[in-house]
């Protein structure tokens, strides 16, 4: 009698264990879509970007570069950067680079009353390796980053190391393919910082001027986020400019 009663009272805890498992996986999944709204990730977002490398000596050139950037399609602002540098070309495939950009940075998707954005000032050094094998152009990024965060209430100093390959495939003498992975690893904390995705279909609208139109699928430590890319590259020459001879 005495075993039935335990058994009898194993079971109804047991019983109630699942009955209370079973009750909150509706509530699990709603928090999680919750989440998944509230950070965006689950909406298509865009970047809309622009590149420039400007010759200004047989050595020397400027990096210049500017995105906007938004949880959905050209609206709900996520972060503008500003990006320049100069780069020192020590032969065709070969370039390194020392520069400074800004970032403001709204974190969240949905807009907060009296909500600050964050600030960084960002110093980077940078070293671009090029070859081709067949048709395929490889470029090797290699990059370290300096960031000084404001938060409004706090601010914060992080380190950051980041590595892009890139492969750029010409399909003929005005549309190419361009694809790259990158990887950015924290010097502090958790090492994994974000890896990034992409795909495009380029045109080369005249010898210094093109439009990348690319997916971009953007993975963090804890959300992923799909981006569309539009992007236009300008790299006139201003070797003239700076009274340096340009090339025949």
């Amino acid at each position: 009698m005495m075993l039935a009663y335990l058994q009898n009272r194993i079971f109804d805890e047991r019983s109630l264990q699942l009955i209370i498992r079973l009750l909150l996986i509706p509530f699990i999944f709603l928090t999680t879509a919750l989440s998944a709204q509230n950070n965006g990730e689950g909406s298509w977002g865009t970047w809309h970007m622009y590149f420039g490398t400007n010759k200004v000596s047989e050595k020397l050139s400027i990096h210049t570069e500017g995105q906007l950037r938004y949880y959905e399609h050209a609206k709900n602002f996520n972060q503008l950067l500003l990006r320049t540098g100069l780069n020192y070309h020590l032969d065709p495939t070969a370039i390194a680079t020392m520069g400074y950009g800004y970032i403001v940075t709204d974190g969240t998707f949905e807009e907060f009353p009296e909500e600050v954005h964050s600030k960084e000032h960002r110093i980077f050094e940078q070293f671009i390796l090029k070859n081709k094998v067949g048709k395929f152009l490889f470029e090797h990024r290699y990059r370290l980053e300096q960031r000084f965060i404001d938060f409004g209430n706090a601010s914060d100093t992080q380190h950051r190391a980041r590595y892009r390959l890139q492969v750029t495939l010409p399909l003929n003498h005005i549309f190419f393919l361009n694809f790259y992975d990158e990887i950015f690893l924290n010097l502090q904390n958790q090492v994994f910082g974000q890896n990034r995705l992409y795909g495009a279909l380029g045109a080369s609208i005249t010898d210094n001027l093109s439009i990348q139109v690319g997916y971009l699928k953007n993975h963090f430590p804890t959300a992923k986020y799909n981006r569309l890319q539009v992007g236009v590259f300008y790299n006139p020459d201003l070797r003239r400019l700076f009274g340096s001879q340009t090339p025949p």
